[in-house]
């Protein structure tokens, strides 16, 4: 009970000071005081003005004096309104007018501020909004508010766009208010040790927060450690935060390994960032500006037990009281507390907790560098070089994202040549032109596209030139030549009508920030630039380094890298299992009822249970039956647990179970099935009986959620009973089940558990009452599931103003949404969502035309689909319609996907605030008419189904299906409708399978024959052919389908032979020369038709597939669906009385003709499969018998798998036999949920050698024989097997 109030009070303490940030103490609450207005005049600047009376002077809001507010001397993108507000102070408003009553205003503006009037840093309003909106008139007022609000001195306002009937007109106001700052400046040699009260209770949460701005890329900003070497760090590294948890303690389990927790990017901006640490015993909040990782470190609290002493700025040696043992900080900390206490103000008041190492001082110092911008890559920056000198000298450094483009152009003096210097694979290369010789190139460097500030030095005298690249030198040596520096250098890119060597290239000119330039010996004054006194420039943003990293945040989902360019950023999906580009869309599908209807067989899928959601796809097995699609998940647990007596009340065994799939993964398959079932084989004995008489169970299982479970196989959850108990017929009736009992014998069950919910089994706990001779084993299946729920979730439309209304669609920054829709009208909508601006829309806006819309508040965007087939055709439509922060795509079924990128810098969030409509609109307007089936948002499927039953108008469910998924059953197969789905009807195909796709083939060994029986034979005297004729005057074919496949190196062979009770016949034979013969008879009086088909020869043991299609006379033949010959009969247009069908030796072939009676003689032997005539399928009445039986086998007929991969002709049979499988007769998945590939739950039989015995129902699972020894191949085959029925036809 302590524990839990303990838990109760650590966690009460967190919500309090969650809501204390000691970052903003001492802020009033209410922030919003003009602070503009009272300022002088003076306190106003502007990069110029129209005349005296238009000065900056006059531009503080609603005054008329003056001019009536600023505007510049010249209107373009380089001017900028400036103002001080004397102290730094929080900003959290800004509010714009145009000059009073005059047609001169700004329609959008950027905002940017400063601490000391250098490096400005832009305002950000959104990831990726830059600028403001302004004004549509003169005098009205926009106001904005600014949320993050920021700290500053200074603030400039650059107009972007203007009135174009005008020109730059501004008056202006900001809000806010005071802002405490105390600030301890760190020169990279210092530190700060601050020393804890050692108070006998340790804080339940630690918490530091501080702001820091950092003058270099590296640096230590505080350390604490403990006896054992276990510490917490922060550090600055390459600009990135990153914090160090780590135990330091070896005797620690290895699951307990350091942390490390990084956030943010480009600090070393020089500009202030906040952080705020939060250690609750193991947890870890860690926060840098806005963003948070929360981090829950392994082990207990001693963990982080930490000394008394923290050490800010560089992490001291002992007894050393200026040696540092890593990189020191060198910047400013502002606002540094440590629990509530302001450890600055200590520090100023040189309080004993504090020490003070190194040159520790308490103001701030302003940078005086002064960056510059190159925004495009038309941008440059021309300057004056060392002209006539006898070397050209450049030093500067860069930072960019950018992997190639133009840094640097010069040409020489007197037509000596140039020089370029550039980036390309991230790599600086220099390339020096000159006249009548070779251009001599040097490269240095590598991966200076990260971002990072790089140090370059190029020089070019005389004999060599040289480019130094942080610490990388590289020379080249030239020709002696006197180098004589030209008068202008282009930084970035050239004049458009520039014509220099290198100049012109396509890797366009440099993006990104260059500062410290010197040419020659002098440095570059980028002030005097951007008043227009040195040089000139294009599209630069001076004072200011605009660079911004992209891939923070991330939005590259799914474990997608993100990497970036200066204008955008891309997502590298390989390896995530989704695609698109944000690595959003999953590539697999959500279910193996997906996969079955895609027309996949049983086979290893990946599948994905929440679509675009979290969860990543696992891999299972999907066993395809011809009623379900069952999901396979094989645990990774002992195949079999044998068990013996343990002391009385242990445990005699606690297994644990893993998956394939963790916990989140296995809830949202089990969750998305209909059924689930987990079967557990259990066989148990003891020598005596127990001890306990009380009933109370002796084994248990748990479940996916960690709860413990008593019930068993078939009982409910709570009941505490195995089916025994339940249904009263235990075998000990103290117990409730059987394995309880202890009874001096063997007792067995197959249990199964099915309530899924608690699905899958984890854990399997057996004890025993002292019975030290009881023995016990079990064997637990992997999990088994079928169907999806949401895969065939469909809903009705009846009428246009009928819809189903949903809470609205949170997808901010990424929204998917797919579905499946069939109609007859021409247009309608399928889905709704408004926002106070944004929207999204999916319609069918034409027969031919689905379209996706939404508006993030860009303006509307629209991406059509166009089909050059109407969609009105009342069959099932997928569309998947997806718009993230990189544009919009859709897709309708498998035509080309169509894509929108999405405008640079614009607005990324989707804000929806009303209700998601379905099937219509919140006007009632355009709305569907017909079926609407899987509609799933972000991966969540919804249930119009619930909602359907209660919405007048529309209905559950949609019938039709098989007007869509019936080309999925093949091979004469046919699509029969199901509540949910379809399911193919093999009957009446050659073939079975859940797509009547399974090839169903046979070996016939020498002499072997199968006959098929079309009606039964009537022994008949001479004299009743009057009889005959009555009982066959019905059965006459004026038309027949025959198909077969084989495979044979044997000559002459009877492939096919159709005998009738007149005398009349079909025989199909490959002649001695392996060619095909088809011989038809079908008048008794008359020669039969004889045609050869010199095709090719086919007896040379590959699979051949022949079609034979007859109507009245005319024969059409196709060999392998290419091939095709047609020929005209002489002797008839029909068939009557067909007696028989046999494959294989023929015994009496009397009346045929003596080609036929020799093939008939020698028979067949090789592997015939898909033999069909008409709708009578020989091997799979054999093979796969249902009901009544009408087959005679002689002889040695083994079954296989495919005849395209057994063995060759005229192997023995074992080596085609296959392995029989037993079991009871069930549709599902096999036993023990063992992934079968072809498996056939019918009641299996074996065939004797020798007599005519009746085949009940024989099933068998096709495997290849190495599977089985020979013995178990041999006893599988089908010899002396007679099939005798009622007269029956089938066609």
């Amino acid at each position: 009970m302590a524990s839990v109030a303990w838990a109760v009070l650590k966690v009460l303490l967190l919500l309090l000071t969650q809501t204390w940030s000691p970052v903003g103490a001492g802020n009033p609450p209410d922030c919003d005081a003009p602070l503009a207005s009272a300022l002088p005049r003076s306190s106003f600047s502007s990069s110029s003005e129209l005349s005296s009376s238009h000065g900056p002077g006059f531009s503080r809001l609603n005054r008329r004096d003056g001019a009536g507010g600023w505007t510049p001397l010249v209107s373009n993108k380089y001017q900028w309104l400036q103002i001080d507000l004397g102290e730094r102070m929080e900003v959290t408003a800004v509010a714009t007018q145009g000059g009073y009553g005059s047609s001169d205003w700004v329609t959008s503006y950027l905002l940017m501020f400063s601490d000391g009037g250098r490096n400005w840093k832009q305002y950000r309003r959104e990831e990726s909004i830059w600028g403001f909106p302004g004004n549509t008139n003169a005098d009205s007022v926009v106001h904005y508010r600014l949320q993050p609000p920021f700290e500053a001195r200074f603030l400039r306002f650059l107009p972007l766009a203007w009135n174009p009937r005008g020109r730059i007109g501004m008056r202006i106001e900001v809000y806010g208010c005071a802002y405490k700052s105390e600030v301890v400046y760190f020169d990279g040699q210092s530190a700060l040790l601050y020393t804890l009260d050692k108070k006998p209770l340790k804080p339940i949460r630690d918490v530091i927060s501080l702001k820091f701005k950092a003058m270099q890329s590296n640096g230590i900003l505080l350390h604490r450690e403990g006896q054992h070497g276990n510490h917490i760090t922060l550090e600055l590294i390459k600009g990135k935060l990153v914090f160090f948890l780590n135990s330091g303690n070896a005797k620690l389990p290895s699951t307990i390994a350091p942390v490390t927790l990084t956030l943010g990017s480009l600090l070393d901006d020089q500009h202030w960032h906040s952080v705020l640490i939060e250690l609750l015993d193991t947890q870890v909040n860690f926060t840098v500006d806005k963003h948070t990782h929360h981090f829950q470190a392994k082990g207990d609290s001693s963990y982080l037990d930490l000394n008394f002493e923290i050490s800010f700025g560089g992490i001291p040696t002992p007894g050393r009281s200026r040696a540092f043992t890593r990189k020191s900080f060198h910047g400013c900390l502002e606002n540094l507390y440590y629990n509530g206490v302001d450890v600055t103000e200590l520090a100023k008041k040189h309080k004993p907790q504090i020490l003070m190492m190194g040159n520790v001082s308490f103001s701030c110092p302003q940078p005086q560098t002064v960056p510059v911008t190159f925004l495009s890559s038309r941008s440059y920056l021309a300057l004056p070089g060392n002209s006539g000198e006898d070397k050209v000298s450049v030093t500067f450094q860069f930072r960019t994202w950018n992997r190639a483009g133009h840094l640097l152009f010069g040409e020489l003096r007197r037509g000596s040549g140039s020089f370029v210097l550039f980036l390309k694979d991230g790599k600086l290369k220099l390339s020096l032109f000159q006249p009548g010789q070779s251009p001599r190139n040097v490269t240095a460097g590598a991966g200076l596209n990260d971002g990072q500030w790089h140090s370059v030095s190029f020089s070019a005298k005389w004999s060599h030139m040289n480019v130094v690249v942080d610490d990388d030198t590289a020379v080249q040596p030239l020709v002696a030549v006197l180098i004589d520096s030209g008068d202008t250098y282009y930084f970035g890119g050239c004049l458009d009508n520039s014509s220099g060597s290198g100049c012109k290239s396509p890797l366009g000119g440099f993006q990104g920030c260059l500062r410290l330039i010197t040419i020659g010996d002098k440095a570059v004054d980028h002030i005097l630039v951007q008043q227009g006194a040195l040089g000139s420039f294009r599209d630069l943003q001076i004072d200011s380094c605009g660079i911004t990293d992209r891939c923070l945040p991330s939005y590259c989902e799914h474990g997608g890298e993100c990497s970036q360019s200066w204008d955008t950023f891309s997502c590298d999906c390989l390896g995530t299992g989704y695609t698109g580009e944000t690595c959003h869309s999953s590539l697999y599908e959500q279910s193996c009822e997906a996969h079955k209807h895609r027309g996949n067989p049983s086979g290893l899928y990946y599948i994905d249970a929440d679509g675009s959601g979290p969860l990543g796809p696992f891999l299972v097995y999907c066993n395809m039956t011809a009623d379900d699609a069952w999901t396979v998940v094989r645990h990774g647990g002992p195949d079999a647990v044998t068990l013996r007596g343990a002391p009385s009340g242990h445990p005699r065994s606690a297994v644990s179970f893993a998956y394939a799939a963790d916990a989140g993964q296995l809830r949202a398959s089990v969750n998305l099935a209909e059924r689930c079932e987990q079967r557990l084989a259990l066989r148990c004995g003891t020598a005596r009986r127990p001890d306990s008489r009380d009933g109370t169970p002796l084994s248990w299982w748990v479940g996916r959620t960690n709860e413990t479970h008593t019930y068993w196989g078939g009982s409910l959850p709570d009941a505490q009973k195995c089916t025994c108990g339940l249904e009263g017929n235990c075998i000990d009736s103290q117990y409730y089940c059987n394995c309880d009992a202890g009874r001096n014998e063997w007792t067995s069950d197959t249990i199964v558990l099915s309530q899924k919910e608690h699905l899958p089994v984890t854990q399997i706990v057996m004890t025993d009452a002292g019975r030290p001779r009881s023995e016990a084993a079990y064997t637990l299946g992997p999990l088994l599931c079928h169907g999806d729920k949401s895969f065939w979730n469909s809903a009705s439309f009846n009428t246009e103003t009928s819809y189903l209304h949903f809470p609205a669609f949170h997808g901010e920054l990424t929204a998917d949404v797919c579905f499946f829709f069939k109609t007859t009208v021409s247009s309608g909508v399928f889905m709704e969502n408004l926002g106070i601006t944004d929207f999204i829309r999916i319609e069918l806006r034409a027969p031919t035309e689905v379209t996706f819309s939404f508006d993030v508040g860009n303006g509307p965007c629209e991406v059509t689909v166009q089909s050059p087939t109407p969609f009105n055709d009342n069959q099932w439509h997928h569309v998947r319609a997806e718009r993230n922060v990189k544009g919009a795509s859709l897709q309708v079924d498998q035509l080309p996907q169509k894509m929108q990128p999405a405008p640079a810098d614009g607005h990324v969030r989707l804000q929806l605030n009303s209700q998601l409509f379905i099937g219509g609109t919140a006007t009632r307007q355009r709305g569907f008419l017909g079926c609407i089936r899987s509609l799933q948002l972000n991966g969540v499927a919804l249930d119009l189904e619930e909602r359907a039953t209660v919405t007048p108008g529309v209905e559950p469910g949609c019938a039709g299906h098989c007007s869509t998924y019936g080309h999925l059953c093949r091979n004469g197969g046919r699509c029969r409708e199901k509540r949910r789905g379809v399911t193919c009807d093999c009957a009446f195909s050659a073939y079975d399978g859940p797509f009547c796709s399974n090839e169903i083939s046979a070996y016939f060994a020498t002499g072997s024959s199968m006959t098929y029986h079309f009606q039964e034979h009537y022994t008949l005297s001479e004299n009743s052919s009057s009889l005959v004729s009555s009982l066959h005057r019905d059965v006459t074919l004026t038309r027949e389908m025959i198909t077969l496949s084989f495979r044979t190196t044997r000559t002459p062979s009877l492939l096919l032979y159709v005998s009738s009770f007149y005398e009349e016949y079909l025989s199909v034979i490959l002649a001695n020369n392996g060619s095909l013969q088809i011989r038809y008879k079908l008048d008794r009086h008359q020669n039969p038709d004889a045609f050869t088909f010199d095709f090719k020869n086919m007896a040379d043991g590959q699979l051949h597939q022949v079609k034979i299609n007859r109507e009245e006379a005319v024969v059409m033949v196709e060999v392998h669906q290419s091939a095709k010959k047609q020929v005209i009969l002489s002797s008839g247009t029909e068939f009557n009385a067909v007696k028989s069908l046999i494959l294989g030796k023929v015994l009496e072939a009397a009346g045929a003709d003596p080609d036929t009676r020799r093939a008939a003689t020698s028979g067949f032997t090789g592997c015939l499969s898909a033999v069909r005539f008409g709708r009578a399928a020989p091997l799979k009445a054999a093979l796969r018998p249902s009901g009544t039986s009408r087959v005679t086998v002689r002889g040695h007929v083994a079954p296989m798998a495919r005849c395209a991969a057994g063995a060759a002709s005229g192997s023995p049979a074992r080596e085609l036999a296959p392995r029989l499988a037993g079991g009871a007769g069930r549709s599902g998945p096999a036993d023990e949920g063992e992934p079968l590939v072809n498996a056939d739950r019918r009641d299996s039989a074996v065939i004797g050698d020798t007599g005519f015995l009746r085949i009940g129902r024989a099933g068998f699972e096709l495997l290849a024989s190495s599977d089985l020894p020979a013995s178990a191949s041999q006893s599988a085959e089908i010899t002396g097997v007679s099939h005798h029925a009622r007269p029956s036809l089938i066609f």
